[in-house]
């Protein structure tokens, strides 16, 4: 438990926690208007029909299928004399930042659907190498299974933080009524994210430090692959992932078409979604607490649940109903932090498990693979939602019908019940918990022993009383 972690001087001071998710801060600034506000700017700035620009973000977010796994694998395998992860995060900063002014600030004379695509592309190469490298970090920082939670807990208010904070961009932006608001709140979001990026970098790489791990053996792609296939806990893992992205895409990208069209509330758009993230930071706490209690699997599955009840609530809108769609978004934040950072502390103990079975270290693998299904299912989302809309005869510039705006709602909320309630299904009986993550890390922490033991014999050519066989590792339903 939490108590039993401090008293193994695991406990993390929370001065290390703080500088460590700071980056999670422009990581999520981006993130979000990637989701939410780019996809419709564009359709309107370029013209283009919405089934296209679905499937313009779905071949984007298909590229990080071979970009993903690529760059995880380098995240493992390359050190510096700062260690593992670091140096790609630095080395992503300027990728970002580039690709962010050239995507959020547009020259309008040149836009069009080559350029969206080709600089989504410069984008997502240096964005995945950001939250891959600063992921993974996390995830080596502490072996703990509960003290993990922590630490991704402390990553995703600094995410929801991020969020909040670029969210009140367009608010500001909106009250000096510029002449192009869409322009003007966009840019504003891009020049955020460029100015907060390398600042908050440059503080956790400079005063957070990287626990020693394994150096990773090359591994043939076949055998990768092999051993991947074999691992249930993954295959969970990332469904679920992939599935949660489906659902949490398709109400990010309907989300300003709902509010405006629908519930003819667009003054009042950047207001819900401040309420929406700022009931989420207030909820971790509570989300991390039922984790240490239930275990991470069950938490999260409590979570899906509750999405999948509360998400109806939209049907009972009424158009222009400021207060009670503010309260719906508040009860619909309480949730919305949960998944992410549950996702990503229970990923770091799947890594350690396939550590115990195979042998190596392939945290920065796992992690590219988690980001690449939750970015696919997003952009399936988009796809989706989208192809549903131009079917359902929705303009995105023009007049909509009664009956078109009634099956907007629709399909921003059936899709995400489904998804809710068949996560909570998958996720309920994951065969990683608590007692078997303290098995494995007895395993590794003995191997480590051993290995250290065996170098001193190399280099002495004596015996060391470090030598031990150690515990066996733990068969608690990994594979």
């Amino acid at each position: 438990m939490a108590e039993e972690a401090t008293q193994r001087g695991d406990a993390l001071k929370r001065s290390t926690l703080f500088a460590f998710a700071l980056p999670a801060a422009p990581i999520a600034a981006l993130g979000l208007p990637l989701a939410v506000h780019i996809p419709p700017f564009y359709a309107k700035i370029t013209g283009l029909e919405l089934t296209f620009i679905g499937v313009l973000f779905l071949l984007i977010r298909f590229w990080d299928v071979f970009t993903d796994p690529v760059l995880g694998v380098l995240s493992d395998r390359f050190e510096s004399k700062w260690g593992r992860r670091r140096h790609w995060i630095v080395a992503s900063v300027p990728i970002v930042m580039v690709s962010v002014y050239m995507i959020f600030i547009p020259p309008f004379e040149v836009v069009g659907a080559a350029y969206l695509l080709g600089w989504m592309v410069v984008l997502y190469i240096g964005w995945t190498l950001l939250t891959i490298s600063h992921m993974s970090w996390g995830a080596e920082l502490t072996p703990s299974y509960n003290e993990r939670s922590r630490v991704q807990g402390a990553r995703e208010i600094a995410l929801i933080l991020g969020m909040v904070a670029v969210l009140s961009l367009p608010i500001v932006i909106e009250q000096m009524q510029p002449e192009d608001l869409d322009h003007a709140r966009v840019a504003a979001m891009g020049w955020f994210v460029i100015i907060l990026l390398p600042i908050m970098v440059f503080i956790a790489t400079k005063f957070v430090g990287e626990r020693e791990t394994p150096r990773p053996e090359h591994v043939p792609i076949a055998e990768t692959i092999r051993v991947l296939s074999r691992n249930r806990p993954l295959r969970i893992v990332l469904i679920c992932d992939l599935l949660g992205g489906i659902g949490g895409g398709l109400v990010a990208s309907l989300f300003i078409f709902l509010v405006e069209d629908t519930l003819k509330l667009a003054a009042l758009s950047g207001i819900l979604l401040l309420a929406y993230f700022l009931a989420g930071v207030f909820c971790i706490p509570i989300w991390i607490k039922l984790s240490e209690r239930v275990g991470k699997h069950k938490a999260t599955a409590y979570s899906a649940i509750f999405s999948g009840v509360t998400i109806p609530l939209i049907f009972f809108i009424p158009e222009g109903n400021a207060l009670i769609a503010l309260i719906s978004w508040i009860v619909f934040g309480f949730n919305m932090a949960a998944g992410p950072f549950l996702y990503r502390s229970i990923m770091a103990d799947v890594a350690d498990h396939d550590s115990v079975d195979s042998g190596l270290q392939r945290t920065g693998l796992f992690y590219s693979l988690l980001t690449s299904t939750n970015k696919i299912g997003a952009a399936f989302a988009i796809f989706i939602g989208f192809f549903l809309l131009d079917q359902a005869g929705f303009v995105a510039k023009g007049e909509n019908s009664q009956e078109v705006l009634d099956q907007l709602r629709f399909i921003y909320v059936v899709p995400a019940v489904i998804v809710s309630f068949a996560v909570a299904v998958i996720i309920w009986r994951f065969p990683l918990d608590e007692k078997t993550q303290v098995a494995n890390r007895k395993v590794l922490e003995q191997r480590a022993i051993d290995a250290a033991a065996a170098a001193i014999i190399d280099v002495t050519g004596e015996p060391s009383d470090a030598q031990s066989s150690g515990p066996q590792p733990s068969g608690a339903g990994g594979n």
